[in-house]
């Protein structure tokens, strides 16, 4: 089959940061599923690991986790899934990655496919929903109101893919007043269309532009990328027994600033029920499924924003070189194979 991968970690202007590989067609055992990708796209944490993880000598590493596409066979224990289904799935951090034509996937982490999307559109979706939804369902538990808090949430980074979802659950499956971020023009009318009651500058300071909103202190909070650069405002905006939640790598977090107001802190992995195989891993595909209805049923939309044409080396060096740049919004993907 063909893939994309890298030997070695290299900076993506390197000559062969990735590269095009044919590797032997995997085979599906116990509950995996065999998915023919018909799309991908791309987030942060798939130039993480190709800037820093090293294969095994003489193994190529297939980096990617976002994918759509069809069922071509399962192993003998799965039962959610059959040859022809059409699905969609972020994959695990520990497996080989999705930039590939077969794939093998736990089928307790896969959706079906929203059936009124393209594969492309579709692929835009998983990971970024399962972040979004944990995020503010699992650690924020935004159903719970702070006392005495406005029933608001603030998405640092709200153009981004993560945010970009974020703000369409919290629009459509919440009562909360969202304020996300943005800094340019392009990017803060993406997050109005999407939903967003009110745009502040994340370039400016976070806190006087809250207060200047007149909806009062924040119950909710959450981080999706620069964390380090807010976290003094995050401290000062944010309700007393407010809630926190991040899911970038700062260097440091001092969370010793949040005890006067006794605000929790929660770190949102999505990757962390595939990696540990709890208990309820198969929430995410649960999760994904209610999505799909979502999106079928017009409540939510993909957020894909860029196509670069089909999955090859070279496109998905530009979508790298673009997410690692900081400008991307939304989400990049690719179609077919080239």
């Amino acid at each position: 089959m063909r893939a994309i991968g890298f030997d070695a970690p290299r900076p993506i202007d390197a000559a062969d940061a990735l590269v095009d590989i044919t590797l032997p067609d995997p085979v599906p055992s116990g509950r995996d599923i065999l998915v023919e990708v018909r799309a991908v796209s791309v987030n942060p944490v798939d130039t993480k690991v190709r800037r820093s993880a090293t294969p095994p000598a003489g193994e190529p590493r297939v980096p990617g986790y976002d994918a759509a596409g069809v069922v071509r066979a399962v192993g003998p224990d799965a039962t959610q899934f059959k040859a022809g289904d059409e699905v969609f799935y972020a994959g695990a951090l520990e497996r080989p990655g999705t930039n590939a034509e077969l794939h093998l996937v736990d089928e307790r982490i896969v959706g079906a496919k929203p059936a009124s999307l393209s594969f492309g559109e579709a692929a835009a979706l998983p990971l970024t929903t399962i972040t979004a939804w944990e995020a503010l369902f699992d650690r924020l538990d935004v159903a719970k109101p702070v006392p005495g808090a406005a029933r608001a949430l603030l998405i640092i980074g709200g153009a981004g893919g993560v945010g970009s979802i974020a703000i369409q659950l919290a629009r459509r499956m919440t009562d909360l007043t969202v304020i996300a971020t943005a800094s340019r023009p392009e990017t803060q009318a993406w997050v109005r269309e999407l939903g967003a009651h009110y745009v502040i500058d994340h370039r400016q300071p976070l806190a006087d532009q809250v207060a200047a909103l007149g909806v009062g202190q924040p119950a909710f909070v959450f981080s999706t990328t620069n964390t380090a650069d807010h976290l003094a405002e995050i401290v000062q905006l944010i309700a007393p027994q407010g809630r926190f939640a991040l899911i970038d790598d700062p260097a440091a977090l001092d969370v010793n600033p949040f005890k006067r107001k006794s605000v929790s802190v929660h770190w949102e992995f999505m990757f962390t029920r595939s990696m540990f195989g709890t208990a309820d891993i198969a929430a995410q595909g649960a999760l994904l499924n209610e999505a799909s209805r979502l999106v079928d049923a017009g409540e939510i939309r993909t957020t894909a924003s860029e196509a670069f044409g089909p999955i090859t080396a070279a496109n998905l060096t530009r979508a790298h070189a673009l997410i690692e740049s900081g400008a991307a919004k939304g989400k990049v993907v690719l179609e077919g194979w080239g």
